[in-house]
């Protein structure tokens, strides 16, 4: 099995660098559509995508064990590919198509290329009297671009969303910036978002999902784990009185079910160039 695990990995990550060489353009006459070569060159196309999504959403990730939604984002936050794991649009929760695209908007927009956050790092920050409250609120969702065109296309290659920016914050588990390693140099190229489940398995399969694409030469983070430096944080503790829990670090992310603060404590570690 986990000989089975690295070959998947070497092929997909094999497919991405390939992708990076070939320019294949479907872009229109204004540059927009799905996989504008000029926009998404280097990252991952539909079908990749959606491979390394099905792969990781089969591995138990401490959620419900339901069909997910994925979108990669550039770093300029247009849409390069939207795909979903199930056997048709309907087989996963309608509204987390949008979900997965802001999570991968969110995560590119508040990572750097010395600093990665994760949507579920940013949870705590963003609750009255955090460090970043009122982010949430920032950046909205083009609505235009989130429900136009025809449904029947979307989460394939030509969804409406691809080649336009999509916007929007959020701030539960989900969504991860991708770093490629360029002759041992990190390089913020995106952000991943991936929704569907409870928030926590979100970004479980997430991770799983960036690992596989060998997307995740992450430089730093504010988790405190070296070699899961932007990983989901279960340090929120109820205080007497208090409906909200208070992250001991301040980037808390709540802990969705019994046993899975297990399951991020060992996923893959990060590429280290």
């Amino acid at each position: 099995m986990k000989s089975k695990s690295r070959a998947l990995k070497f092929a997909l990550a094999g497919g991405v660098a390939l992708s990076l060489m070939a320019n294949v353009a479907f872009a229109d006459s204004k540059g927009k559509g799905p996989q504008s070569s000029a926009a998404c060159k280097g990252l991952p196309n539909h079908y990749q995508l959606k491979r390394a999504l099905i792969n990781a959403r089969n591995t138990p990730n401490g959620g419900f064990n339901l069909d997910m939604w994925g979108t990669i984002v550039n770093r300029d936050g247009v849409v390069c590919a939207v795909a979903f794991t199930g056997g048709n649009r309907g087989a996963q929760w309608p509204g987390s198509r949008v979900i997965s695209a802001q999570k991968a908007n969110t995560a590119n927009a508040f990572s750097l290329p010395a600093l990665a956050l994760s949507t579920a790092n940013l949870f705590s920050a963003v609750q009255p009297g955090g460090s970043l409250y009122g982010l949430q609120h920032s950046n909205p969702v083009d609505t235009g671009v989130a429900y136009k065109g025809p449904a029947q296309h979307f989460g394939k290659p030509q969804d409406p969303m691809v080649g336009n920016r999509i916007g929007g914050v959020n701030v539960f588990g989900g969504g991860l910036g991708l770093y490629r390693n360029y002759n041992g140099t990190r390089v913020l190229v995106g952000g991943l978002g991936v929704s569907g489940d409870s928030s926590c398995a979100d970004h479980n399969i997430a991770w799983r999902t960036r690992n596989l694409l060998g997307l995740d030469a992450v430089p730093a983070g504010v988790s405190g784990d070296a070699a899961r430096p932007d990983n989901i944080v279960y340090d929120i503790t109820n205080a007497p009185g208090l409906g909200i829990g208070v992250s001991a670090g301040g980037w808390g992310h709540p802990l969705c079910a019994v046993g899975v603060d297990g399951i991020a404590a060992t996923l893959p570690a990060v590429q280290t160039p």
